[in-house]
């Protein structure tokens, strides 16, 4: 037996998310059928991140057990031809059999991107959240400076999380406005709450429209309530960019 790491992409506007579920299809069981199919054994992939229905991946890892004798690096190859076209593995690898890829040291990457103009453009309406009203990029930037850093981010989280420990570490938050009006959030942590990117996407944006000032982050934290915090934004507007593991795996 050996150990396989898949690099996922996908959109997943068609998908109730990653995690498989009852009432609907997901990427993980896309991928555990195709795979079944393609290699004769039964297989069940470990996702590293559980992406909400509607978020978008570049990047996301998923491993599996499998006894075939195709080269691991062959894998990803057989697999794109029997996916469908929304779901293209990016890389396979052999990685070793105790690597896990919830478990290990990571750095995940999130972007969530905002379509801040009066009219919306048709062609991004998958992947880009459409904000008519105009937002104040200073005041955003200066407030995502305030979630750098390890906090309790329990006013960041859905009140459906079943985390006990709320204490998450942000390495980077930065908000850049590009030239065709997208406002990207891009978030880097070694680890998230449940809705956690979107609602600090929510969150920034109500105070891009002024219904919180940037200085009033380090309050919003010290409450640990999610009320204290803005609305959870759209789902489609995320997308999982990549996730970084320490040791090279």
């Amino acid at each position: 037996m050996k150990r396989v790491k898949l690099t996922v992409a996908y959109e997943g506007t068609n998908y109730c998310g990653w995690q498989v579920q009852p009432n609907g299809i997901t990427i993980e069981e896309v991928l555990n059928r195709t795979l079944s199919e393609l290699l004769g054994e039964k297989i069940q992939v470990i996702g590293a991140s559980r992406t909400d229905a509607g978020v978008h991946s570049l990047g996301n890892v998923a491993v599996f057990d499998t006894g075939t004798r195709i080269p691991a690096e062959k894998i990803c190859y057989a697999l794109n031809q029997r996916l469908p076209e929304d779901i293209a593995v990016q890389s396979s690898c052999q990685v070793p059999e105790d690597f896990h890829p919830r478990r290990c040291y990571s750095e995940k990457t999130y972007e969530y991107r905002i379509l801040n103009r009066k009219i919306p453009v048709p062609t991004l309406r998958r992947d880009t959240y459409f904000y008519y009203r105009e937002l104040n990029l200073e005041n955003m930037q200066k407030a995502a400076a305030f979630l750098v850093g390890e906090h309790d981010f329990r006013s960041f989280c859905s009140v459906k999380t079943s985390a006990e420990d709320t204490v998450r570490k942000i390495l980077s938050c930065t908000v850049e406005r590009s030239r065709d009006s997208i406002i990207t959030i891009r978030v880097t942590g070694t680890g998230f709450l449940y809705n956690m990117v979107r609602i600090i996407a929510g969150t920034l944006i109500s105070v891009g429209v002024g219904e919180f000032a940037p200085e009033s982050l380090p309050e919003i934290l010290q409450k640990k309530d999610r009320s204290a915090a803005g609305p959870t934004a759209p789902a489609h507007g995320l997308t999982m960019i990549g996730i970084n593991y320490g040791g090279g795996n």
